[in-house]
């Protein structure tokens, strides 16, 4: 990986006098994601625009590259990828190193696990920490064949020319990685793979997938499809991550006489909880020139200054914001009364344990946050005093207490920052210019 994701950095954040402007964030991690694997399994030459060109995307990238992959760029957000097709990718010579990535490693195990080679996936010290086995146990049923730790981590060493037989699998918990490897998988495998999830999750694969030409069925809670058919190569756009813009729709709330507007957003049903969350907050969001590019709705939104009052989450919203509560315990505190999240329990198992991490940042800078075993009892309406937080190398924790600021009387240092160069390099300059007064010290 870069050396810039080997390096000490801290945030040192101050607020802002006023947060206005416009932008467009970068795109979509998780589309990104998904983008290069469809592109490189594809027949045909596949060119994707507004790619994130985050290290996490990279990484996968990379991956196919090692594997065989021709591909030009990405430059500014362009790529071309001359696909391979399902059975052309051609063995590594060495272990393919998803770096803080758990997005690429489980969806690249469904991938794997239908070559006629070996290989080695691995990560650096925080994903060779997370767990894998909510992915190899369900592929094993497929047939696959994936070696792990004993703590069921990774480096997964995975035996490719296994024969794979389609399942009816119900999902234990709502993820869409888990989804998509199966999914994935299915496209090798002899007969019907079958998905069904508790609750409703980001569902990129399934619309990708009849982007690129593949029968997919979807019935109510459950997607289908059947191996042997082929994926044809597509033109990409890829919106904006909702993700991303979540610092800025948070930000503009809090902030004292703000008025943002994020352009070309994806607005993917399945990745609109953050809105709703705030909306039931009392934030101020408004939706504008809506649109569909490339299967997935996009539009821009417009938020401005809003008094928030605490509320319980509801849990049909939590999986469909669950990489967004880092900046949404941050609204929590800024709301008046008490903001009560459970149901989250994946926030333990992210790039760091997100409720450990963020009710200790929290508690450190003058806040009430007090962790429950699967989220988070915030009491709000006070002002932050500043100080110094760890991010524990999680992106999304160091934007989130970046964001912090607006609602502190003093500076907020956020140390071990490198990681958000994996889903958001230009945060720093973009948030700057919105505003923000941060600054980015190497230590």
């Amino acid at each position: 990986m870069s050396s810039r994701s080997s390096r000490a950095l801290t945030f040192h954040a101050a607020g802002a006098e006023r947060l206005r402007g416009a932008l467009r964030v970068p795109g979509d991690k998780s589309i990104s994601h998904r983008a290069v694997m469809f592109g490189a399994l594809a027949e045909g030459v596949t060119e994707i625009d507004g790619l994130l060109e985050g290290e996490d995307v990279l990484a996968t990238l990379a991956a196919f590259r090692a594997m065989g992959l021709r591909a030009e760029g990405p430059v500014g957000g362009a790529l071309t990828l001359h696909g391979a097709g399902l059975h052309g990718l051609q063995a590594p010579d060495g272990a393919l190193d998803m770096g803080n990535s758990g997005t690429a490693m489980r969806l690249l195990c469904g991938v794997l696990v239908g070559q006629g080679f070996d290989t080695v996936l691995t990560g650096d010290a925080s994903l060779n920490r997370r767990p894998m086995r909510r992915v190899t146990e369900p592929l094993a049923l497929m047939g696959a064949v994936i070696e792990a730790t004993a703590a069921g981590t990774a480096p997964l060493h995975i035996l490719g020319g296994q024969r794979l037989r389609g399942i009816d699998y119900a999902l234990p918990v709502a993820s869409a990685q888990i989804k998509s490897a199966l999914l994935l998988a299915g496209l090798y495998a002899e007969g019907e793979t079958r998905v069904t999830e508790p609750a409703p999750c980001r569902d990129h694969t399934e619309r990708m997938l009849a982007g690129f030409g593949y029968p997919v069925e979807r019935a109510g809670s459950t997607v289908a499809l059947r191996g042997g058919a082929r994926l044809v190569a597509t033109p990409v756009s890829v919106p904006a991550d909702i993700s991303s813009a979540a610092f800025f729709l948070v930000g503009a709330s809090i902030a004292a006489d703000a008025d943002v507007t994020l352009t070309h957003v994806g607005m993917n049903p399945t990745r609109t909880g953050v809105i709703e969350i705030l909306r039931l907050m009392g934030a101020d969001i408004e939706v504008g020139n809506e649109a569909v590019v490339g299967g997935e709705p996009v539009a821009d939104l417009r938020v401005r200054s809003a008094p928030l009052q605490g509320i319980a989450v509801p849990p049909e919203l939590v999986p469909l914001a669950i990489d967004e509560f880092p900046v949404l315990f941050i609204a929590a505190v800024a709301a008046q009364g008490e903001t009560v999240i459970t149901g989250a329990e994946e926030l333990r198992v992210k790039e760091s344990d997100r409720i450990a991490v963020m009710a200790e940042g929290l508690s450190a800078l003058g806040a009430h946050a007090e962790p429950l075993a699967d989220g988070m009892r915030i009491h709000g309406g006070r002002r932050l005093h500043g100080g110094r937080v760890h991010a524990r190398g999680d992106h999304r924790v160091a934007m989130a207490f970046v964001i912090a600021s607006l609602i502190s009387d003093g500076a907020i240092g956020v140390e071990d920052c490198a990681n958000v160069a994996t889903s958001y390099p230009s945060f720093a300059d973009e948030a700057r210019r919105l505003g923000l007064s941060l600054k980015e010290i190497d230590e």
